[in-house]
């Protein structure tokens, strides 16, 4: 195995039960002094929904994944699940579309409702490679049903 890589995924397993063995706060409720980057677990109950890193303060991203703007990715993949919107690049699917159709728009914000009460668990990473590896080992452990790590 390449050396580099090696050192990289060295630890990624603590880091990983580290991470589990927080007490989940719900989303709405993490508080301002998270650290600067690291990778964070969205869930429900026992369900583990979505893995995301972030080389902002954890916080601050959790919650833009609720908040009023436009684009809070989790929020628009459980809404395109309930409508059965899929992505697309064409004018009829795009963001802009579905949130000028009320009956989309409503199940964009409950999504959003729900990632606030969804827990959240979380690791300090700083470095982006290590925090990218990370993140796919936490989704890869938790079985996350959200993370895909596909090309859109």
């Amino acid at each position: 195995m390449n050396k580099r890589f090696q050192n990289l995924v060295e630890g990624l397993d603590s880091q990983c039960v580290a991470l589990l063995t927080m007490l989940p706060v719900a989303a709405q409720e993490v508080p301002s002094d998270t650290p600067v980057g690291g990778v964070y677990l969205f869930s429900e109950g026992s369900t583990h929904l979505y893995a995301g890193r972030t080389k902002r303060r954890i916080a601050e991203r959790v919650r833009n994944h609720f908040s009023t703007a436009p684009d809070c990715p989790l929020a628009w993949l459980l809404a395109r699940e309930t409508t059965g919107w899929m992505a697309t690049y064409k004018r009829e699917g795009s963001r802009k579309i579905l949130l000028a159709d009320p009956a989309f728009k409503a199940e964009y914000e409950g999504a959003k409702n729900r990632i606030r009460r969804m827990n959240v668990q979380y690791v300090h990473e700083a470095d982006p490679l290590r925090q990218a590896l990370l993140e796919i080992y936490v989704a890869i452990a938790t079985q996350a049903k959200y993370n895909d790590f596909d090309t859109h």
